[in-house]
Parts: C-alpha cells; structure tokens; sequence
C-alpha cells in the first residue's frame, strides 16, 4: 500500500511543473463532456457503491448519491473561470531593485475527503485550476465511484490536453492505513487537505504534523441560526426551512437559538422530520442525531452570538430580525467563517458564495484561507527581486 501511494504521490510531484492555465482550462472543460459521455458507466459505479453501504445513515448516503450533471455543470464552470492573477503586488526599492510578490503553486497536495463522490472532482478542480497536482482519498464507501472519476473522466482529460494524467492521483484501497501514509510524505506531499469528523481529522493532523507535513482541515461544524424577536415571522419559516433543505451537509442548521419557543416554527421541523433536542452541540457528523436540530432559548443577542462564538466549530451563524442594530451588532461580534442576517447559513458553499467549487470549509483561526477554500487560496506566496 505504501509503494503504491509513494509511486501515485511521485507522480504528481513531477508533473506539477508540466501545469498551466491554457491546458488547464481545456482539461477542466473536457472533464465536463466526459462526465456527461461516460455518465452510465460513474452512475453503475455510484449505484454499487450505494447497495454495499448498508451501514450507512440517511445523512451519509444522501453525500454519497452522485448528482451526475451538476458535477459536469460544475466543471464546465470552473474551467471557464479565469486563472490565478499571479502577481499579488509589485514596487520599486531605493537602490532601484524592483519587487514582485508572486503567487506559486504549492506543488502535489494530498486529499483525504468523506465518502462523497463529488469531493474528489472539486478537490481535483481546485488544485488543477490553481496549477497544483493531487493525491486524494476517499472514503470506502465511494471508492467504486471515484475510481471511475479520476481514471475514466480525470485522467483522461488531462491526457486530451496534452498534460500529463498523474497529476491526479489516487489511494486505491480502503484501509485507514492509506490515509496515515498520505499525510506520512512530507518531500512529495507537502500538504494535506483533510476532511471529514473532527476526531479523525484531529489524529490525521497529529500524524501529519509528526512528518512535517502542513494540514488544511476541513472537520466537523454545523449553521447556527438566531432568531430575534424582532424577526418576521414569515421570513423565519422560510429561512428554517431551507436551512433544512439536506441533512447530509455541514452547513445545514444546527443550532436554533430563540429569544422565545414562540418564535421556533414547529410545524416546519415536523414536516422535515426533525427531533428538537436540548443538549448543545453539533450534530453534522453523528449519525445517531442526523435528522435534530438543538432549540436553546436565550437571554439577549449577547448571549447567542458568545454561544456562536464559544460553543460551536464557527462554521457559520444567522440571525433573523428586522432590528438593523441588533442585526449588525450580532454580525459584528461573530468571529466565524461566516455570518448572515436574514439568510441561510446553507449559503457556506465555495460555488454559492464565489463562483468556484470548493475543497472545503476552514474553520481555523489562523491567518489563512478561511472559510470556502478555492483555488484562488491554493498558492505559496514568494518575492521575486530584480536587480
């Protein structure tokens, strides 16, 4: 297992330097034609995968079902985006030495992502756009279908437009060990984007940080939700109800906090077949709690933005009123990833918010990319002096 990853992780490391944006963007948009053209072939795949994953919650099977057309539309987009600008600012020293601050690729990054298909063609999409090859590893339970995407669209692609094919990657096994080796070859994988519950990336990232290699972690969180007692109660309703619309997501709702239990439509979780509960925490990655929602009643705008701030990941928070003071003072003192007053937190999508697929949500808070990751986050920043 360890050869083959090394061999994969090799791989890409060389082509990296063979990556640009015109061959690129030709690869990205031939990916979308041969999803649509080998669409039986990722749709048997996907449906094998599904009757073998049995153990699965309706949360984890709904992430694992394949959309096969919005992963085209989404690759046809991504390739017509325009490229990296790849100098970030540029002046002139005193002794008449001009300074450049460019934007470099990282090089081969490595990948461990939750057994949701679609992950694999957005991960892949970033780096490429971004001019960095990759190495992923998906969950077991979609293997079947990921191997299809990477060695029947991917690969493929990337040889129609002259570029070399292994600068996508793949760990072909299911076994956990693939995942530690990933994050165990800090010469050709410098950096490993990681996703999934937050123990799993917690032990990842120890492990990576053990092998000098550098970690983006994308783990657990869920969408916090205020509603004010200045809110419209027909705005709130609606707002619940698409912050319901899919379980299986990270920034679906939650939290729900309330000035009152008056102001909770009811009858909207009912009809999704939600269970209020008391205890307060997340529920994104349990799938014993999939289909709940935590109600919490609070004091006062304070105190439901330190609950966001103090008791959640930092996902994303909302709030629903028609007090622009409170809205802003609420979206002021949140220091998540992303606030929202009268909208839903399910907006924290890297292809909702900027047009570009995502690898992720960083939650971290560190300097860095947060929030949705896209390529446009996927660079080393480097001086470039002339003389």
């Amino acid at each position: 297992m360890r050869e083959q990853i090394e061999k994969e992780a090799r791989a890409a490391h060389a082509a990296v330097s063979q990556l640009h944006d015109d061959g690129v963007a030709r690869a990205l948009g031939r990916a979308a034609e041969l999803v649509r053209e080998r669409r039986d072939a990722i749709l048997d795949a996907n449906r094998a995968d599904l009757d073998a994953a049995t153990e699965l919650d309706e949360g984890m099977r709904d992430r694992l079902k394949l959309d096969v057309e919005s992963v085209a539309e989404q690759l046809s987009q991504l390739a017509a985006l325009p490229p990296l600008e790849r100098e970030e600012d540029g002046w002139t020293l005193a002794d008449g030495a001009h300074v450049a601050v460019r934007r470099i690729p990282v090089g081969a990054v490595g990948a461990n992502f939750e057994a949701r298909p679609n992950v694999a063609v957005d991960v892949a999409g970033q780096l490429l756009k971004s001019l960095n090859a990759g190495v992923l590893r998906t969950g077991g339970a979609a293997l079947r279908t990921v191997t299809v995407l990477v060695d029947d669209v991917l690969r493929p692609a990337l040889a129609d437009a002259d570029l070399p094919p292994e600068a996508v990657g793949l760990v072909r096994t299911p076994d956990h060990d693939g995942a530690r080796i990933l994050v165990s070859l800090p010469d050709v994988l410098p950096l490993v984007i990681l996703r999934g519950s937050g123990e799993t990336t917690a032990l990842l990232a120890r492990e990576a940080a053990s092998h000098g290699v550098r970690t983006l972690a994308h783990a657990e969180g869920g969408g916090v939700l205020y509603l004010h007692h200045g809110a419209d109660p027909d705005k709130a309703r609606s707002i619940v109800s698409a912050s319901l619309d899919r379980l299986g997501v990270c920034n679906r709702l939650n939290l729900l906090l309330c000035d009152d239990l008056s102001l909770v439509p009811r009858d909207v979780l009912a009809e999704r077949g939600i269970t209020v509960r008391e205890e307060l925490r997340e529920w994104a990655n349990d799938p014993e709690r999939i289909a709940s929602v935590t109600v919490r009643v609070v004091s006062s705008p304070d105190e439901a933005v330190a609950i966001a701030n103090d008791e959640t990941s930092g996902l994303a928070a909302a709030i629903v009123t028609e007090d622009e003071a409170v809205a802003n003072a609420f979206l002021d003192g949140y220091r998540g990833t992303a606030a929202y007053w009268n909208a839903t937190t399910r907006l924290t999508d890297g292809f909702k918010l900027t047009g570009s697929p995502e690898t992720g949500i960083n939650v971290d808070r560190v300097p860095g990319p947060r929030g949705p990751v896209t390529y446009r986050d996927l660079y080393l920043r480097q001086y470039r002096v002339v003389g």
